[in-house]
């Protein structure tokens, strides 16, 4: 027969673990719905990214210098996530609208620089994709 002190041990014991996996599984809750709706990328990072590429944008010819290409090239890797990428754009998109560039050389510099950037360098670029 199971003793009353038994009982209580068990049924203790019981809520405890229950009281942690709870916790827990609200805690991975937490962090996976943070994780997915926060954009890893600032604008700061992108500008930082693009700085390089202004002067060719606006009034260059060519291939595009060396450090533009290696800033896209720092954007494409950082934009992985959509929430980076509608971040990235959008921050294109105000930063492009203060600034006339030739919209040529900024269709060609993602080819110009040999990769695919996830983003249009435009002041008419729909970023809600």
């Amino acid at each position: 027969m199971v003793k009353r002190k038994q009982c209580r041990f068990i049924a203790t014991s019981v809520l405890s673990n229950m009281k942690v996996s709870g916790a827990f599984c609200g805690l991975v809750f937490v962090i996976l719905v943070v994780s997915t709706s926060e954009a890893a990328l600032s604008c700061s990072d992108v500008i930082k990214d693009l700085r390089p590429c202004v002067s060719y944008l606006v009034s260059g010819s060519g291939k595009p210098p060396g450090a533009c290409c290696s800033g896209a090239k720092a954007l494409a890797s950082a934009a992985s996530t959509s929430e980076d990428k509608k971040a990235a754009c959008n921050c294109i998109k105000s930063t492009a609208k203060s600034i006339t560039i030739n919209s040529q050389l900024a269709q060609a510099l993602p080819g110009n620089c040999g990769i695919t950037l996830p983003v249009s360098i435009s002041p008419n670029a729909d970023c809600s994709k």
